[in-house]
């Protein structure tokens, strides 16, 4: 089920470190400049109860969090996310960007934490009564790479940030497949290119779905 609503879905994608906020905001920024209503949100996080859930599930300090209890945190702060502010916001016509939506779920609890990517899947759309993006931007970021970004000056790393090497190739991997299992909806883009570059292509593909669905005008 994807959106058929007035409004335009885009969700940004990618390993910790990847670049997906900045992305977020420079794209905001763009169409804001010609007089479209965006919304800008995140996961897990969005609404007062996604908020709590994203301390619980991110915060160090929580005591031990096993694989099923993660998941399923992560898919009630998104159940919340997509019923009290996606989709109403869909309804009014704006365009929404959230800073990671499903493919998260099912690379980091999926894939990451050994859970299955099917069962994950499920209980997300299950969750959000099937609402998919109308386009995902995956910034494809080296798991190496990405540490290096995430800890610049010193910069604190989250439960899920800290997790080993290995667990963050587990979760690239999982991104390319999802994006490789359906290409036309998705946007892949290396995140090492620079920051001007990469808003430059996915504004460009933004503006293709703008004019071809009629959706997200001012």
């Amino acid at each position: 089920m994807t959106n058929q609503s007035p409004g335009l879905f885009i969700a940004f994608e990618g390993g910790d470190g990847a670049g997906k906020s900045t992305q977020t905001a420079r794209l905001a920024e763009a169409l804001e400049s010609r007089g479209l209503t965006v919304l800008r949100t995140r996961e897990p996080g969005g609404t007062p109860i996604g908020e709590k859930l994203r301390s619980l599930v991110l915060d160090h300090g929580h005591g031990h969090i096993d694989a099923h209890t993660e998941a399923l945190i992560f898919a009630a702060s998104r159940a919340a996310h997509a019923s009290q502010v996606i989709r109403p916001a869909l309804a009014q016509g704006q365009i929404v960007l959230t800073d990671r939506y499903i493919d998260s779920s099912v690379a980091y609890q999926g894939a990451g934490r050994d859970l299955g990517t099917d069962a994950v899947r499920s209980l997300n759309e299950w969750a959000t009564s099937g609402l998919q993006p109308d386009l995902t931007v995956l910034l494809d970021v080296d798991p190496v790479d990405g540490r290096v970004r995430r800890t610049a000056g010193d910069a604190a790393e989250d439960r899920l940030e800290s997790e080993a090497d290995d667990f963050h190739t587990r979760i690239r991997e999982a991104f390319l497949e999802l994006a490789a299992s359906r290409p036309a909806a998705y946007l892949v883009l290396p995140a090492h290119l620079p920051v001007t570059e990469l808003a430059a292509r996915i504004l460009t593909r933004v503006d293709g779905l703008l004019a071809s669905s009629g959706r997200g005008a001012a």
